[in-house]
């Protein structure tokens, strides 16, 4: 993999090579049945949108993510099957060529339990898709699942279907990305550079976060952003402990502020933090930022195939050394996952689980790398990160906002 990667634009184009959408579904296909093959089951029943998103290339938007009712099927040796919401499994019929007609079907099991089991939604579900394992030949085997409700556990389970876990081979899958995945992620990087720009101009007394967040928002939109996820906006007193969460806290001069922008273009996240200081920096502010910058590029160097997750670890400080009483603290803040459909992908690099169940870095993964360190005043706090590609050649860096030193936005 070269130690360059395009981030093209958000539009695709004839006249040049871009990310190639046939060569993406060709791959994600791929890598989930030789997934599928190498494990005991039979097929993979998937609710878990990024894992449908996977497998089938449908998407409905973001406010069918938490409902429960889509769900696809994919067998060994077998094309995938999709259930979708009413009225888009006609839409897929007319415009998801790579997708059998036959296999796209209307589904409902009961929106979370807003249509009671009683209903027999799950029940005939199960039914349909205990009769498709028998027609291709894997009813013998088990099933894995995803995500999965009670009544609709029971309602395979009544069928006679053996069910197990099938989140570890989609994710077994999902671990390496192709190049245009790679892209993909580049793009949404570089719409997130200007993100960071925005915010380095307004970032002045008297603005609020959430002001900050909705400015942020808009331009990540406009840029051709499919959803914007979350914005973390912190500031001032706010920054230690870190709260994971904005407020309408209103900047004040010489604040410690940092952002992470999570938003996904095609599908694939970004996982993006920068540290500002508004105006002036103290000592105490710079030499937390040096700190946190020392961590991240000992775990950035680290970014190669062969490493495993506890050497990166590793280099890392403990809880105890940053003023926290167990890893479970403070995880999340010393803290590496790779990024791709979903936000936390494998591997998930920590003290917490990387020390005793190392995970061998493979070429192709992209690795976000996240440090923390609180100032010695009390307050104020540096977060830092970065998203990286593993190759043979060595890291590639695709986060570009400048973070070598600390940023003073609008210095007085």
């Amino acid at each position: 993999m070269p130690l360059a990667v395009a981030s093209p634009g958000s539009m695709n184009v004839d006249w040049e090579e871009r990310w190639n959408v046939d060569r993406l579904r060709t791959y994600r296909l791929g890598r989930a049945r030789t997934a599928l093959d190498a494990s005991e089951l039979g097929a993979v029943l998937l609710f878990d949108f990024n894992n449908i998103r996977y497998v089938t290339s449908t998407h409905i938007g973001e406010w069918a993510r938490d409902k429960m009712t889509r769900y696809a099927l994919l067998t060994r040796g077998g094309d995938p099957h999709i259930w979708d919401f009413g009225s888009a499994a006609r839409h897929h019929r007319l415009n998801c060529p790579w997708l059998s007609t036959d296999n796209i079907h209307a589904g409902m099991v009961g929106l979370r339990g807003a249509v009671a089991p009683e209903a027999g939604l799950f029940a005939s579900a199960a039914k349909e898709i205990a009769d498709l394992l028998k027609a291709e030949g894997v009813a013998d085997m088990p099933l894995g699942v995803d995500l999965l409700e009670p009544p609709m556990l029971a309602a395979l389970e009544a069928q006679g279907i053996v069910v197990r876990d099938a989140q570890q081979v989609l994710l077994d899958a999902r671990e390496v990305k192709s190049i245009d995945e790679i892209i993909l992620l580049n793009t949404a990087c570089a719409m997130v550079d200007g993100a960071y720009q925005l915010i380095a101009e307004q970032l002045k007394p008297g603005v609020r976060e959430s002001e900050l967040v909705a400015n942020v928002t808009k331009a990540l939109f406009d840029m051709g952003s499919e959803h914007v996820d979350n914005i973390n906006a912190v500031s001032g007193e706010r920054c230690s402990p870190h709260p994971h969460v904005f407020s309408d806290r209103i900047i004040r001069p010489g604040d410690q502020a940092f952002f992470d922008i999570i938003h996904t273009f095609v599908g694939y996240k970004t996982c993006y933090y920068r540290t500002f200081n508004v105006g002036k920096a103290n000592d105490a502010q710079r030499d937390a930022y040096k700190r946190a910058r020392e961590w991240i590029d000992a775990s950035i160097d680290l970014m190669r195939p062969g490493v495993t997750t506890d050497q990166v670890a590793r280099v890392w400080p403990k809880a105890q050394d940053f003023g926290f009483e167990s890893e479970m603290e403070c995880f999340g803040l010393q803290f590496g996952h790779s990024v791709g459909l979903f936000l936390h992908e494998r591997p998930i690099i920590s003290r917490l689980n990387s020390l005793d169940h190392p995970v061998e870095l493979k070429e192709g993964m992209v690795i976000a790398l996240e440090t923390y360190c609180p100032a010695k005043d009390g307050v104020s706090a540096a977060r830092i990160e970065e998203e990286v590609v593993v190759t043979a050649d060595g890291p590639l860096v695709i986060t570009k906002f400048p973070s070598d030193e600390l940023f003073v936005a609008n210095a007085y």
